[in-house]
């Protein structure tokens, strides 16, 4: 559908959109974890060898977005233009999840089951593929990215090479999944020295030590995406993904933007704190562009969305490394 409310963000090159279908829910048995994990697969309804983004959520108020079924701005834009998305359901969601039982084990981040989600999607492909047969044999497991928004950018951070210390333990796990390739980092966490002390004694599993996440990554965050409660180090606590990490090799800022940079949890979402449209749509196309590029080699997309950013600054700043 073509969002009259965007001009604009229409100067970043993307291709036409094509129809897509989705398969909600998708089960995959987890014994270890409290509950089956629930998935949601989204895709173009034609297509071979279709790179795969995994979506984890972050947190927030919603009773129903906090899962698999939220993010549709973002997942309908990708699939629509060739990625399939899967989306799973963590163990946080309020909804779908744990996340008003305060006695479970890992509450209320479940910080490793979030990660552990994602290793058994990749684990289970072809489960997938059997209870979603419109993409059986479609899906390519060569190609695949990982798209995290605040406390999903944590996680996702992690699945990229971040090194992580287990609350518990104290030991520093390396938990990089090899499978993927590319990340993009929406409103992610930051730094633990930029936490404030109560986020810090509430959400040590937080801490992320970024200085090694190697993988291709696209940091994206909003000048105005301050938060005291989290951090003493205003907006800027959610770029130092970029600035800490050898692979984190672009970086995104959208001006005037706060936690949901537009809009990408969802449609008219009365959460979201600065929905704008052009906003939301630069977001869409630029995260695409960088995923396009990342997970196809010599694909243009990225270089002629970073141009038409750099020609539009009202649009956002682009830096590379």
């Amino acid at each position: 559908m073509t969002n009259n409310c965007v001009q604009l963000a229409r100067r970043i090159p993307v291709p036409d959109a094509v129809p897509t279908v989705a398969v909600n829910p998708v089960t995959l048995p987890a014994p270890d974890r409290g509950l089956p994990l629930q998935l949601r697969v989204t895709a173009p309804l034609h297509g071979d060898a279709v790179a795969i983004v995994l979506l984890s959520h972050g947190g927030g108020s919603s009773h129903y977005l906090v899962s698999k079924d939220g993010y549709s701005p973002l997942v309908d834009f990708y699939a629509s233009h060739g990625f399939a998305v899967i989306q799973p359901t963590h163990l946080s969601s309020p909804g779908g999840g744990l996340g008003l039982d305060t006695g479970a084990p890992g509450h209320p981040l479940f910080w490793r089951s979030r990660i552990d989600d994602f290793t058994l999607i990749l684990d289970n492909l072809n489960a997938i593929e059997a209870q979603a047969p419109v993409v059986a044999g479609r899906l390519d497991p060569t190609r695949i990215a990982v798209v995290g928004h605040s406390a999903g950018g944590n996680t996702a951070s992690v699945l990229l090479g971040a090194r992580a210390t287990d609350p518990a333990s104290g030991t520093v796990l390396d938990l990089r999944d090899p499978r993927i390739s590319a990340g993009v980092l929406l409103a992610s966490t930051g730094s633990a020295e930029g936490m404030t002390d109560t986020m810090r004694e509430r959400y040590s599993e937080l801490a992320a030590d970024f200085a090694h996440l190697t993988t291709p990554t696209l940091v994206v965050y909003g000048d105005e995406d301050d938060n005291p409660a989290a951090t003493t180090r205003g907006a800027d606590w959610h770029a130092e993904p970029y600035h800490r990490s050898p692979g984190a090799d672009a970086l995104l800022t959208l001006p005037g933007a706060k936690h949901y940079l537009g809009g990408i949890m969802g449609y008219s979402l009365a959460e979201t704190d600065d929905e704008d449209p052009e906003r939301l749509a630069v977001t869409q196309r630029a995260t695409w562009a960088y995923l396009r590029s990342a997970l196809h080699d010599g694909d243009p997309a990225w270089q002629q969305a970073s141009e038409a950013i750099h020609s539009n600054p009202s649009l956002g700043q682009v830096r590379t490394k």
